[in-house]
């Protein structure tokens, strides 16, 4: 009876070192990219670099683990705790203090960086999932060490909830700097009491490994099972965000589900795991095909029929995986071949996709491979019979019946197939799918023609148009023609109109930047407050709409942080604001912050800062450092304009915030046009004016236009570079 708690007891010991590791390993990313924002800015390469470093030290720490099993299990330990004590000489964990020049290259001065200033803790952390299994099972022979990583992926899941919701709004930087240094501390005692629970050198494992190898093949399916759903939930969050809904936060939610189906797929009960993976591939076929239509009018609803297929294609192939897994003995290259998978997936989902695609086709690429590796089995015996006697006829039978159908959703009548319902299609393609789930060929060419049937047209008939839309890491950009005008829209977001026609119809600045909004205000009294040869900056370029606010004698700069959008503005000719109004605009491509920083003091009159209409806020343009930033380029009369309009976030007593620490005056102009603003096709928005010369803003206020006193509630701290947090600040519905 002693050594059952005994057992138990040395179980959760185990249990408790893999949470913490996991823990510790998904608040690492978060943390270290608040604390890189200030300094490296948003660029995409920025990420995309910082991205492939986690991938490699991941895929490190997972190699050094599988390389550690060649020795006993008393000799790994040693290593391991030499590991975790050089790798504690670089607590408190931080970016090294190394001033970047101004023209760093992202590609090669962000490795150097973040490999130097987290590498080495990176490293040691990660390898703790696959090596205390391989511990477990050295320690208790005949346990099952799997269900463990189970356990690995609650503490990422922990992790992942704990940073935005508890950790981020209740400590600055420096804070959680030392909390996660202390997490460290706790984890190395954790692992030396793992460590003494080992057998001694003389019972220990052997050396190599006696179960039988497992072949290329094999190894090829753990890694194919590890991508698709690792590429799965990137492809998920980009397609919500962009083509469904923007919503901040709205990411932790496909990757939230991610790390819960290794929950199920893992967990030594199976019920839960079989039942999912069982009924998975009726899933992926009703809701693979519906979710591709992304129609505007229900974006909730397409945002949770999303993240169920995701939640679903992940518990199949991870239930699939786990069925396929090897010998205990065979633990770490079991993992480290997950962790190839997984960082094939990122790679191609986050940095190949917006290269080569200029639409999310990620997405349904994913779910075509999802349906041709996911579990199935015939419905019916009668079913499985057909199939097997007749797979040609069944196949020729399945493309014919395809074929009308696709000639039917083109041609035939809108009752039939309208945009409002699914229709006919999703009728017709839930009877075949009774007839094909279980003949994977069948399956595949049927999910196939409902990714086409369901939306996969209208992507395809755009690419074929020139320039109709384009793509970045940003998002996806799509032009679209209206009666009389032109439209740019960032994903699901408007992101600028241009007005079709004569000269001067074509030069009126429409949207959020209509002569009567509080920006077009401002730029319509440059001349009065700042003489004809006014310096103006403009962050965030769109369409190129403020430029025709310019006059003869004045200095524009804009400031863009995407080129493709810099391209869609003045390249591709769809958009005539800059060439009809700014023939020759000075153009800085790049982070507005690390730009405007680079510039001359004093050197502009007025900002215009507009980056904050989407669901991304990007905090570091809002800290007090920003804004002392922004008074140190602004003459001591400069006025600043924000433009805060946005659905999810209430950024006005953030600003007033930041306003009132650094003394400057602040109002509001919460614009709603009129019927006389139709020709401008003018829209709501929301914009605050603010000067550290009050005479700035009471003139403003004379020119016209309903502008309020913008005050910070009491007790509010403002954003710094230590300290942010979006939660407070999302509004309530």
């Amino acid at each position: 009876m002693l050594g059952r708690p005994r057992n138990l007891a040395a179980r959760a010991l185990f249990v408790a070192t893999i949470l913490t590791g996991s823990f510790l390993l998904f608040l690492v990313q978060p943390l270290v990219a608040r604390m890189a924002l200030p300094r490296l800015g948003g660029a995409p390469a920025v990420w995309n670099s910082a991205m492939f470093v986690y991938q490699a030290l991941l895929l490190g720490g997972y190699a050094y683990a599988h390389a550690l099993g060649r020795w006993r299990p008393r000799v790994q330990a040693a290593v391991h705790v030499g590991v975790l004590a050089v790798a504690a000489l670089w607590l408190p964990i931080g970016l090294m203090a190394v001033e970047l020049p101004a023209d760093a290259e992202p590609v090669l001065w962000v490795p150097w960086l973040l490999g130097l200033s987290i590498g080495p803790l990176f490293f040691a952390v990660s390898a703790q999932a696959p090596l205390i299994q391989r511990w477990f099972a050295a320690s208790q022979p005949g346990r099952n060490p799997y269900a463990l990583y189970a356990a690995s992926n609650l503490g990422s899941f922990a992790g992942l909830i704990a940073y935005p919701l508890l950790v981020e709004p209740a400590m600055t930087l420096h804070g959680q700097s030392r909390l996660w240094s202390a997490g460290y501390g706790l984890l190395a005692l954790l692992v030396l009491a793992c460590a003494a629970q080992l057998p001694s050198t003389d019972k220990g494992e052997a050396v190599a490994p006696t179960s039988r190898s497992p072949g290329w093949r094999r190894i090829g399916l753990w890694i194919a099972l590890s991508a698709v759903p690792s590429g799965l939930v990137l492809a998920t969050s980009t397609y919500i965000t962009t083509d469904i809904v923007a919503m901040p936060l709205l990411w932790v939610l496909p990757l939230g589900l991610y790390l819960a189906s290794f929950i199920i797929a893992f967990a030594a009960r199976r019920g839960a795991a079989d039942t999912l993976t069982r009924i998975a591939p009726v899933t992926l076929l009703l809701f693979g095909g519906v979710i591709m239509g992304g129609y505007s009018e229900r974006p909730y609803s397409n945002v949770v029929v999303a993240l169920l297929l995701l939640f679903m294609v992940s518990v199949a192939l991870h239930t699939a995986l786990y069925r396929a897994r090897p010998a205990v003995d065979r633990l770490t290259g079991f993992y480290l071949s997950m962790a190839v998978g997984g960082a094939l997936g990122g790679v191609f989902a986050g940095i190949l996709a917006p290269v080569l695609f200029d639409w999310t086709y990620e997405y349904p690429l994913l779910i075509l491979a999802a349906g041709a590796l996911i579990p199935q089995q015939f419905l019916l015996p009668a079913i499985r019979d057909l199939w097997r006697r007749h797979p040609r006829t069944m196949l020729i039978a399945l493309a014919v019946a395809l074929a009308l159908l696709l000639d039917l959703r083109v041609m035939g009548p809108a009752a039939w197939f309208g945009e409002e319902r699914q229709g006919t299609a999703f009728l017709v393609i839930a009877a075949l799918g009774f007839l094909t789930i279980g003949a994977r060929r069948g399956f595949v060419l049927l999910l196939a023609a409902a990714l086409v049937l369901f939306g996969g047209y209208r992507a395809l008939s755009l690419s074929m148009e020139r320039d109709a839309r384009m793509r970045s890491y940003f998002g996806v950009y799509t032009v679209r023609e209206g009666a009389g005008y032109r439209e740019l829209d960032h994903g699901s977001t408007v992101h600028g109109i241009q007005l079709r026609g004569t000269e001067a119809r074509e030069r009126m600045p429409t949207t959020y930047y209509a002569p009567y909004s509080g920006v077009g205000r401002a730029m319509r009294a440059a001349p009065m407050l700042y003489g004809p040869a006014a310096r103006i900056g403009v962050v965030g370029l769109g369409t190129g709409t403020l430029a025709c606010y310019a006059r003869s004698g004045q200095s524009w700069r804009f400031y863009e942080i995407d080129p493709v959008i810099v391209r869609i503005a003045r390249d591709t000719g769809q958009f005539s604001y800059l060439r009809r109004c700014q023939p020759d605009p000075v153009i800085r491509i790049g982070d507005a912050r690390i730009r405007l920083a680079a510039e001359a003091p004093a050197s502009l009159d007025l900002l215009a800062l507009d980056a904050f209409s989407s669901d991304a806020v990007p905090a570091h343009l809002l800290t007090r450092e920003a804004f002392a930033t922004y008074a140190r380029v602004l003459s001591s009369r400069g006025l600043l304009l924000v433009h805060i309009s946005n659905r999810f976030v209430d950024l006005e007593p953030l600003v007033a915030a930041a306003a009132r620490d650094e003394g400057w005056a602040i109002a509001r102009l919460n614009y709603v046009p009129t019927d006389l603003d139709r020709e401008y096709s003018a829209t709501a928005s929301v914009w605050l004016a603010l000067s550290r010369d009050g005479r700035v803003l009471k003139a403003l206020e004379a020119q016209g236009g309903d502008w309020n006193p913008a005050v910070a509630p009491p007790g509010l701290a403002a954003w710094t570079d230590d300290y942010s947090s979006i939660l407070p600040f999302i509004r309530r519905f």
